[in-house]
């Protein structure tokens, strides 16, 4: 996994604000490594799309600087742009246009000579192929969400972007996707997602990203993520219901459930173990026996949303 360990993208000091005063960005600095799957978190005009855009060489920065693969995309544009694969939210492909001739007409623009094997191949991942010759304004919401990925991975990037990947597509289709995308990542693809969809950072990501007001707030990898600022619960089902919580037992800040059955004990994951084992402790010296427990984390969503909350 060494070479999972190398950014391919490189942000440095990248900033926009548009000539209406908007400030979309603000010195944000990030590096994304080659192989990994990364989220980016944040509210509607966090500054997600901006980046992507600016990043795909569609909006220009106002300051900063941006290698891709060792491609600077200011200077070398051409270079870095031909890496990059993009999955917009809207499909603007011309809806007479057959499916295996726009996700051809894409290669194309790429410089690419045609490759028909390839582009089959592409169409078969997606479960396109036998609507290959269909035209666009024929096809379902979910398989023209496929088309786009389809011309996205047409020139054979190295880094696709994703923008809200599945939005308002139907659950068979969103899991068909996240196979697609692991998939893309074990043969050495980067894959970085925007998504208001918190599972799906939660099920596909090795590292997240949370951005709010134009700034990283935060990136982590998922499970370190999970590991720092989750919340953990253990619920202890007790032999006989309390009416109250025993004064020697203050010191943990327990909840009693409303019939008396259950104590509850919120942690933070970082100073669990030492907790749960003086919990116990103090359990057992004020005679309460329990007959069965369970524990639960925070979810990413929760993860997200105190964390939106902190730099409000």
């Amino acid at each position: 996994m060494q070479a999972a360990m190398q950014p391919i993208i490189t942000i440095t000091d990248l900033s926009k604000t548009y000539a209406s005063g908007l400030v979309a960005l603000k010195n944000v600095n990030l590096e994304i490594n080659r192989g990994e799957i990364f989220a980016l978190l944040g509210p509607n005009g966090a500054g997600k799309s901006t980046l992507i855009n600016i990043l795909c060489g569609i909006v220009t920065p106002s300051s900063g600087r941006i290698i891709v693969d060792g491609h600077d995309i200011g200077g070398d544009y051409r270079a870095a742009r031909r890496l990059i694969g993009l999955v917009p939210q809207e499909l603007t492909t011309d809806a007479f246009e057959k499916v295996f001739n726009t996700v051809s007409f894409s290669r194309g623009l790429f410089g690419l000579g045609k490759n028909p094997q390839y582009i089959e191949q592409v169409l078969r991942d997606l479960s396109l192929w036998e609507k290959r010759d269909s035209r666009i304004m024929s096809l379902s919401g979910g398989m023209k969400r496929r088309v786009l990925i389809a011309k996205a991975l047409s020139h054979e990037p190295r880094i696709l972007f994703l923008d809200e990947p599945t939005a308002g597509v139907d659950v068979e289709l969103r899991q068909d996707m996240w196979r697609m995308v692991r998939r893309l990542r074990d043969s050495g693809v980067t894959v970085i997602l925007t998504t208001h969809y918190i599972e799906e950072a939660e099920e596909m990501a090795d590292r997240v990203g949370v951005i709010r007001k134009g700034e990283l707030v935060l990136v982590e990898e998922k499970a370190e993520l999970m590991r720092k600022l989750g919340k953990k619960q253990l619920t202890l089902h007790l032999h006989e219901p309390l009416l109250a919580i025993p004064d020697s037992l203050a010191g943990h800040h327990l909840e009693l459930s409303g019939n008396g059955c259950d104590l509850i004990y919120t942690y933070d994951t970082r100073a669990g173990r030492t907790g749960i084992t003086g919990l116990l402790t103090d359990l057992a010296a004020a005679d309460l026996r329990f007959q069965d427990l369970q524990t639960s984390q925070s979810s990413l969503e929760e993860i997200f949303v105190d964390l939106v909350k902190e730099h409000a």
